[in-house]
């Protein structure tokens, strides 16, 4: 008997599995071929972390459980919930199955989680349109300040278009989508 022969009989090359020739486990469709497909494809450009498909209803994201700065905790404070793995299909392979985020949807350190979509709207308009709008104000206020604490001195001020153009910005309120 040779090496390859051997090697073959010790690994239990050409011998199928009892399990996966059982008619039950052969015909098991826990998802469709076309779900299978785009898993796939998902696989194929995202080398970090797979996308999370759309619920309706929800934002969804991955969350890290490194950050101390925003710990998961205060995400659920927050109105974040946990993906359950039955809400999306073929995710449950990514399901922790021991530890503190036990059965949590999970890549490494990461954990998917969705938000209904009107506090994501709010929490977007806030960081993305509100918060911005009072940092411009404030700029053009301590603009002004310092324009006048000048001209007191005799001091000549000349004003760029970019303040300008702060204090004349009124942008329309934000409309923040998946």
């Amino acid at each position: 008997m040779d090496m390859d022969e051997r090697l073959k009989k010790e690994l239990g090359a050409g011998r199928g599995s009892r399990a996966m020739s059982d008619r039950a486990v052969t015909e098991r469709r826990d998802i469709s071929d076309d779900d299978r497909l785009q898993m796939f494809q998902q696989a194929l450009f995202n080398d970090a972390l797979p996308d999370l498909p759309n619920l309706p209803g929800y934002h969804l994201c991955w969350l890290t459980t490194t950050n101390t700065r925003d710990p998961i905790h205060r995400r659920m404070q927050l109105g974040y919930e946990p993906v359950k793995p039955e809400e999306v299909p073929g995710m449950q392979y990514a399901t922790l199955k021991t530890g503190e985020w036990s059965g949590f949807i999970a890549v490494n350190e990461m954990l998917a989680f969705k938000l209904p979509m009107s506090l994501y709207q709010r929490f977007m308009q806030e960081a993305h349109h509100d918060a911005p709008l009072r940092e411009e104000q404030s700029l053009a206020d301590q603009s002004d300040a310092i324009r006048e604490q000048l001209m007191r001195s005799g001091s000549t001020v000349t004003e760029g278009d970019g303040l300008s153009e702060l204090r004349q910005s009124n942008p329309a309120r934000g409309v923040f989508t998946d």
